[in-house]
Order: C-alpha cells, then sequence, then structure tokens
C-alpha cells in the first residue's frame, strides 16, 4: 500500500518541516507534555459532568432499545435550544456527521458538482483550504479585515468578491472575531450581499457556541435571517470544541432549501448516522450547559485566557483582544527577528507545543509569522505550569 512520507513523518516524528498542515502539527503535538495545540477538549469533567459519565452505562443500554430518530430529534432539539436557534429547529432538515470536517467535505463535493469557485476568509483553520482544495475547488482569500465595518461590508463584498460561494468563519477561529460585533447588522449586510449578488452563502459556526460565554453578545436567530432573506445557503455546527467528551461528537449541516435535494444525495452518499449512543450522551452534556447557564465551559476558558494574559504580560507576545472569547488565545509576537515557528522549536524543548500563525494565513503563510495559537480548554493547573515554561523562554528573548 502507498504511505505518503508526510503523513509517515507526521506519525513518526521528523522534523517540523515535514509537517504540511495544522493537523499534522496537533498529531505531533499529542506526544507532547503540555499540549496547548489543538482546539479539543482536554479539561477535566465537571461535577454535574462526572455524574453524566456514570450514567454512561445506562445510556448505552438506552440507546440499544430506541430509535435512531428519536436520539436525533432529543439532540438537536437541545442543541438548538442551547443556542436559541428556534427556526432551525423547526424547520427540521438539519442533517447529522460525526466531525465538522465531514460537513464540510459533503459542502466542498457540492461545489465541485457545481463547478463553484470559493472565496474564502482569512486567516482561518488551513483545513476548511485543505478539504475544498483537495475537492478540487477554486479557492480565492477575502481578509478578515473586510468584515469590521458594517457600514463597508456590502461594497467591500462587492469589491472583492469574484466567485460563486462566500465562505465564512464565525466566530473566527484563531481570532474570535464575529459579526456580532454589529448585532445583526453584520449578518445582514453579508446576507444582502450574497442575495443581491447570487452567491451561495457558507458559514462554519463551529465556535458559536462561545458566544453565550458573554453577557454582552447575543446570538440571534440566524437562521431566520437566512431562511427569511430568500439566499442560498449552508451552515455548518459542531460540538467537537466545546464539552469534554474525548472526541465523541457530533456536527452538522442545514442549507436552503433550493439547494436541499442535491447536498441531502451527497450527504448519504458519504454515512448512514452518527451514533444513537454518541448523540445520547451529547444530548445530556448539552442538558447540563443548559442547567448550569454554560458555566463548566466558560470558567474554565475564563480561568485559562487570564492565566495566559497574567503569565504573558510584558513579554513579547501580545494577547489580541476576541469579540468572542473562543477556546483559542492568538497572540501576536512582538520580536524583529523571532518568527512563530522558531518560537515553537524553542517551546518544544519545554515540552510545550503551540500551532505557529503562518498556516492560518493559508494564501499568504508570511504573513503569520507574527503570531502563534494557544489553546485554552485544558486543565487550569496543567495550563498554569505550561505558561510558566512559555514565559521562561519569551524572557530569553528579551522584552
Amino acid at each position: 500500500m502507498y504511505c505518503p512520507s508526510v503523513a509517515v513523518g507526521s506519525v513518526f516524528g521528523l522534523d517540523r518541516e515535514t509537517l504540511v498542515d495544522l493537523t499534522q502539527h496537533e498529531i505531533r503535538a499529542l506526544r507532547t507534555e503540555f499540549n496547548l495545540a489543538d482546539a479539543h477538549t482536554h479539561q477535566r469533567q465537571s461535577p454535574s459532568q462526572r455524574k453524566i459519565v456514570d450514567q454512561l452505562p445506562e445510556l448505552w443500554y438506552e440507546a440499544e432499545e430506541g430509535l435512531q430518530e428519536t436520539y436525533e430529534r432529543h439532540f438537536t432539539e437541545v442543541f438548538f435550544r442551547l443556542h436559541g436557534q428556534p427556526t432551525a429547529l423547526a424547520k427540521g432538515k438539519t442533517l447529522l456527521s460525526y466531525a465538522a470536517s465531514i460537513s464540510t467535505m459533503v459542502a466542498a463535493m457540492f461545489l465541485k458538482q457545481q463547478r463553484m469557485a470559493v472565496t474564502l476568509v482569512e486567516p482561518c483553520f488551513d483545513n476548511l483550504h485543505d478539504v475544498l482544495a483537495n475537492a478540487g475547488v477554486p479557492l480565492y482569500p477575502i481578509d478578515e479585515s473586510a468584515l469590521t465595518d458594517p457600514d463597508m461590508i456590502y461594497s467591500e463584498l462587492r469589491r472583492r468578491v469574484r466567485t460563486d460561494a462566500l465562505f465564512l468563519v464565525d466566530p473566527g477561529n484563531p481570532t474570535g472575531y464575529s459579526l456580532l460585533a454589529h448585532g445583526r447588522k453584520g449578518f445582514e449586510e453579508v446576507v444582502r450581499f450574497c442575495r443581491d449578488h447570487d452567491k451561495l452563502l457558507i458559514i462554519d459556526f463551529c465556535f458559536a457556541a462561545f458566544t453565550l460565554s458573554d453577557s454582552t453578545l447575543t446570538r440571534f436567530d440566524v437562521y431566520e435571517l437566512l431562511e427569511g432573506s430568500g439566499v442560498t445557503y449552508i451552515a455548518i455546527e459542531d460540538t467537537g470544541k466545546t464539552w469534554p467528551v474525548q472526541d465523541a461528537k457530533c456536527a452538522m449541516i442545514t442549507v436552503s432549501d433550493d439547494i436541499r435535494e442535491a447536498v441531502y444525495n451527497i450527504h448519504t452518499s458519504v454515512l448512514l448516522n452518527v451514533s444513537p449512543f454518541v448523540l445520547n450522551m451529547l444530548t445530556q452534556y448539552i442538558k447540563d450547559s443548559i442547567d448550569d447557564d454554560f458555566r463548566s465551559i466558560r470558567d474554565v476558558l475564563m480561568r485559562n485566557r487570564e492565566t495566559a494574559r497574567s503569565a504573558l504580560d510584558g513579554s513579547i507576545l501580545h494577547y489580541q483582544e476576541p469579540v468572542v472569547p473562543v477556546s483559542v488565545a492568538w497572540f501576536r509576537i512582538d520580536h524583529p527577528e523571532l518568527t512563530a515557528s522558531e518560537l515553537q522549536s524553542d517551546l518544544l524543548g519545554e515540552g510545550v507545543y503551540v500551532l505557529p500563525g503562518r498556516y492560518f494565513f493559508w494564501s499568504q503563510p508570511s504573513r503569520g509569522d507574527s503570531f502563534i495559537r494557544i489553546a485554552l480548554a485544558r486543565d487550569p493547573k496543567m495550563f498554569a505550569t505550561a505558561m510558566t515554561r512559555l514565559r521562561r523562554v519569551l524572557d530569553r528573548h528579551g522584552r
């Protein structure tokens, strides 16, 4: 069987120069003592979540006896209730898969089938670019800055978007930027542009749960806006970055009625269903977050974010304030000669693994050489020790 050398390197630990994407870095980071690379959830269970773990045998046997449709319905009901998205729930057309990458792959297959080119936001996690590119979809960048002024969004998109589709990530990964900075207006302007100019709008909402961590933000019923506008859209949601369930997750894809049949036919060519046991378990975690007002998730991230800011204050790393307090922190390196990849290499000597920024800038990697991303969904004690080691390395490079 043919096995590409890059894949072998990513597993068996060749030098970082052989690693071609962020996921390969994250695979390598799984073997380090202080893995601050992937944005998956590695924090410990809260007291109420431990009770769910104690119930796993019961949830298993319950799933054996029930109907698949029952667990799909229960899951989508609580998910969209937590997110305040009654329109998505009422429409009842959301398709489930076991990873956001699978939902993205379905979208990519649709784009390829329709011979569409895509304008993709930058910076973003590079597997969005890679999944689309590997499907043969032509890609063109649009900088996130085009979305920061609500009075200019429409004109900026009209000037910059020449493709059939526009692909946004909200909140952004790694920056935490969100159109919610403008309330409804930001989303309304994006939708108005796409409708007026006959563009397919694709939005990755995989970090949207973290809008629940900030009382100053309101994730309004965005599906009501999408459905009522008549825009053609694909929306992707995910549980994988929110609850500490050891990567037992579920992703969702919801589309406008005009492309629903075509996307459904692609989706069924990819998979049958998500495990009813996983859906049953995830439903309990989401209910727990509804009951505790998202506290168990919010508190860990808030604590680690403040630990990072405090430990790194006065160093060459400068925290980039997000609109939404997502589960990653984005730092700019203020040093004339030190690149993110060089800093990452130095940190490996301390057993700390962070992600260099260049991979997030998929069209111009050099733009990311002055940034690193640090994952926050970690055990706070481990995270604090990692920040101490990180600061020790930074101090060797001056202030």
